[in-house]
């Protein structure tokens, strides 16, 4: 299934470029429109001149400079209400989402792991 031009678009931010294109495609075939940002300052500027809407924000925890908790803070200011998702390898990231501040899915996913993470998380949204 190819992306959907009037489907949602997520954000995915990730600073492993493997893993930021694997996350990619995963997400276009399921039909979604996907921008996809390498750091935390290529992401707020997508959030700030992309002109469509973004309908989630997928983010790693830790990364390089800012993390995904901070860069979900500064997004949320240019796109208020802006659904997160943390996809994220840190240990407690499976047994409970009460610590975070937004749902998340334990690195290593499966691509429907994944992609039913995304579609719960726009659905709660």
């Amino acid at each position: 299934m190819a992306a959907d031009p009037d489907g949602p678009t997520i954000l995915a931010v990730d600073d492993e470029p493997d893993l930021l294109d694997a996350i990619r495609r995963i997400l276009t075939r399921r039909g979604y429109a996907v921008l996809a940002a390498g750091d935390a300052d290529d992401a707020i500027a997508l959030c700030r001149t992309h002109t469509g809407p973004i309908d989630l924000l997928l983010t790693d925890l830790r990364m390089p400079g800012t993390g995904g908790r901070e860069l979900a803070a500064a997004a949320r200011q240019a796109r208020p209400g802006l659904p997160v998702l943390y996809p994220s390898g840190l240990a407690d990231s499976n047994s409970s989402s009460d610590s975070f501040d937004a749902p998340v899915v334990g690195k290593p996913f499966t691509p429907t792991g994944l992609a039913d993470a995304v579609d719960a998380a726009l659905s709660a949204g």
